[in-house]
């Protein structure tokens, strides 16, 4: 009888983090939440019947720790943290600076390096880009290389932990709550993203979870990048 996969979502109290967590038990996964804030994990979790660890992606300690935790083994990880420095580059400030690398690159490396002992050979890994990765603008230079870095760190970390698989998924602009603390400014922004697609909308956020989902299961995908933003990337800017 073939077991229940068991699927760890870094970054999964809050956001496209929590809406991975939540389909992933609608789908039959058994999901333990990760996050920085276990008191937000552990409130999920306990919504969804889930299970709940701390995992900060910058403090290695969490990890080696969350991986000691889960050594029975698991089959895929889902890491969705960020660490936003949106500043021109005469305002970089350096500690801000490592903390956006440690999120996206760094930290789902040293995801790899605590849990490739416990990863199943069938398993994955899928990590967070962005589309600004491929989209230069002003006061996005952090965001933009960091992103772009992800795309790397999927190809390299695929061949290094084959046969496990490691995909990265980039969204565009996503109305998944992340832009709520703009307010009024919400609606010009979403709607100026749609007018920079090819499909003519903004991003949903099952858009973003079906995509991983479907990595989870696609056994022939690794060391790609799949891109969900309608196209926005191919737009001039």
């Amino acid at each position: 009888m073939r077991h229940m996969e068991r699927i760890l979502v870094i970054g999964g109290a809050r956001a496209l983090g929590a809406a991975v967590a939540r389909r992933a038990v609608k789908d039959g996964y058994d999901v333990v939440v990760g996050a920085r804030d276990l008191a937000a994990a552990e409130v999920l979790a306990s919504e969804i019947g889930a299970t709940a660890v701390r995992v900060d992606l910058q403090d290695e300690s969490t990890l080696a720790a969350a991986a000691q935790l889960l050594k029975d083994g698991i089959d895929h990880i889902v890491t969705t943290g960020s660490a936003p420095h949106d500043v021109r580059a005469t305002e970089l400030d350096r500690d801000k600076l490592l903390a956006a690398f440690t999120a996206k690159v760094i930290g789902p490396m040293l995801v790899a390096k605590h849990f490739a002992p416990v990863l199943r050979p069938t398993g994955s890994m899928v990590l967070f880009s962005g589309v600004v990765g491929w989209r230069p603008g002003r006061g996005s230079l952090v965001k933009g290389v960091t992103n772009g870095a992800v795309e790397y760190a999927a190809r390299h970390l695929a061949a290094d932990l084959a046969p496990v698989r490691v995909n990265a998924v980039s969204p565009g602009v996503v109305d998944s709550g992340a832009w709520d603390r703009l307010g009024d400014k919400k609606t010009a922004l979403l709607s100026k993203s749609a007018e920079g697609t090819f499909v003519g909308r903004h991003g949903e956020v099952d858009d973003v979870v079906d995509t991983v989902m479907w990595l989870l299961r696609a056994g022939f995908v690794s060391g790609e990048t799949i891109h969900i933003e309608g196209g926005a990337r191919h737009r001039s800017a």
